[in-house]
């Protein structure tokens, strides 16, 4: 296939998030959302499907649920039903859609800050309210898990824990005993697991991801599942995610509180999502390749040229991480960067407990788009 991820799309001409909220003069690596074209295979069954003419109302194509449950089991070894299978229009909505069905005013979701900043409102509302069980920086830059905090943290109003695996924003790829730990405290409280594993797929070498739910049938019967091609595939403005929900009992209680406000998803979106998990592992395996140079790149110029900033690699997602806690910038360095360097990061302190003086940095981008920001961010630091 060899795709030229080296292209650069013009995106402000196609109403973009990412390319429109700030000036022109702004680079962009901010939202998740990468700057290459979609695979070839989705573009394709999308043309055709525009081609008929009609977009009514969509049943869940047996095709995708049909690959969806082969894909379950050919990476993970996890034996997946049809009928576990719900579509829905986005993780977001998911995992607030668990909220909705587990949660009461005044009860708790527990998360794991500095985490995906939804996760932080989430439960709102219905008036419940998050409970954090940070994670532990370590001294190389990584984070680890202390779980006899995390089992602390829980009290009797605790009812759901809301995992992020892979983390965003850290990178952490969860290993089996971290996971297997996890769950057993949370079976021991009898506390439902809501996980967010929308980049699952985003893996760097040496890296394996877990469901969680694939851990053993007691952790399947009190896990839901939310997965999605979205930001595998780039393809997250169609709408597309999907919730695995083994526990027939608690499938029904989440699929009844969707109320009408959470709507069945749209039929491009099952189109994209099924030429995308069946006929795209090669465009994938390439983005991959490419990302992984992009973050070694990313990493070491951080490290050797950004003074007072330390990265750690992560072992998942297309972001980073940077402290720039020791960069003696007299400012929030979101405002820094973006003030003094025209580059566009996310706002560490909008991840919560432990995200102040860090910024999230997307690396889903051509080369020269990334470096050419690093060379901006160290002009600005050398200059400040």
């Amino acid at each position: 296939m060899n795709t030229n991820f080296d292209n650069l799309p013009n995106r402000r001409a196609t109403e973009s998030v990412k390319w429109n909220l700030y000036d022109e003069d702004v680079l962009p690596l901010w939202v998740a959302d990468m700057d290459f074209s979609a695979p070839s295979a989705v573009i394709q069954a999308l043309h055709e499907r525009v081609d008929h003419g009609i977009f009514g109302y969509a049943i869940p194509l047996p095709a995708l649920v049909e690959t969806i449950v082969e894909r379950m089991e050919k990476l993970y070894k996890w034996k997946v039903l049809p009928e576990d299978i719900c579509f829905i229009p986005g993780v977001v909505p998911g995992f607030n859609l668990v909220c909705h069905a587990l949660l009461k005013p005044g009860e708790e979701v527990l998360i794991q800050p500095p985490v995906y900043p939804p996760f932080l409102s989430a439960g709102a509302s219905v008036r419940a309210k998050h409970r954090d069980a940070p994670l532990t920086l370590e001294s190389d830059g990584s984070y680890s898990i202390n779980f006899n905090e995390f089992e602390k943290t829980i009290t009797p109003q605790t009812r759901l824990f809301l995992l992020c695996n892979p983390h965003n924003p850290v990178g952490r790829v969860f290993r089996r005993d971290e996971l297997e730990q996890m769950a057993q405290i949370c079976i021991r409280h009898n506390i439902p697991i809501c996980s967010d594993e929308i980049h699952c797929d985003l893996l760097f070498s040496g890296q394996q991801h877990i469901p969680i739910a694939s851990l053993d049938e007691e952790v399947a019967q009190q896990t839901i599942t939310l997965m999605a091609p979205s930001k595998t595939f780039n393809i997250a403005g169609l709408d597309f995610s999907i919730a695995i929900i083994q526990n027939k009992d608690l499938r029904k209680q989440v699929m009844e509180a969707r109320g009408g406000m959470v709507p069945s998803v749209n039929l491009l979106g099952q189109v994209a999502a099924l030429a995308a998990y069946r006929d795209s592992q090669e465009w994938l395996d390439e983005v991959l390749s490419y990302m992984e140079i992009n973050r070694n790149i990313l990493c070491q110029y951080v490290n050797e040229k950004l003074p007072g900033i330390k990265m750690w690699q992560p072992e998942g997602t297309y972001l980073a991480w940077l402290d720039c806690r020791d960069a003696a910038i007299s400012k929030n360095p979101y405002e820094f960067f973006l003030q003094k360097a025209r580059v566009a990061l996310n706002d560490g302190e909008k991840f919560g407990q432990g995200g102040k003086g860090f910024v999230r940095v997307n690396f889903g981008c051509p080369r020269f788009v990334l470096l050419d920001a690093l060379e901006r961010m160290r002009a600005a630091l050398v200059q400040r």
